[in-house]
């Protein structure tokens, strides 16, 4: 029996969200104002935003790990694409099937509400990470990423 579980955010989870938010956010070297931390919290807890988040729970119930989705229109299908933005779990619960769990619950959500796609991209230096995702998908698809950063 898995000692967590994986569900959608309650208020109670915002201080371990934040920590691991603020361990993430590190980890990939970004920068975000406190304005749009707040406001992302808030988006994943309203059912009415396009943004959905899940969070890992140890036994205890104290959060573990957070994934955050984004769901949006597209050309090539009727129903919606899901984009997983960004997934974290804290270093000292990693290699224990987490991330695994997360992305077979984000699966079993997308077979639910009859998602068309479930897409993300993670830097190409992370080995650990691309391990587990390559073993899900079967690897990488031929797409390339680009970004232009417009605004902060």
């Amino acid at each position: 029996m898995a000692d967590f579980t994986i569900a959608p955010p309650a208020p109670e989870d915002e201080a371990d969200w934040r920590r691991h938010w603020a361990q993430y956010l590190t980890r990939y070297t970004v920068n975000v104002t406190p304005l749009t931390t707040d406001i992302i919290w808030a988006r994943m807890l309203d059912p009415t935003s396009a943004m959905r988040g899940l969070i890992a729970r140890d036994a205890d119930g104290r959060g573990i790990g957070f994934c955050h989705l984004i769901l949006h229109d597209n050309t090539w299908s009727l129903h919606p694409f899901c984009y997983l933005e960004d997934m974290f779990i804290a270093p000292e619960y990693r290699r224990r099937g987490i991330g695994r769990a997360m992305l077979d619950r984000i699966v079993e959500l997308a077979h639910a509400n009859q998602w068309a796609r479930v897409y993300w991209t993670t830097w190409e230096n992370n080995a650990g990470a691309r391990t587990l995702y390559d073993q899900v998908t079967g690897g990488a698809d031929s797409l390339v990423h680009y970004t232009i950063k417009v605004s902060a």
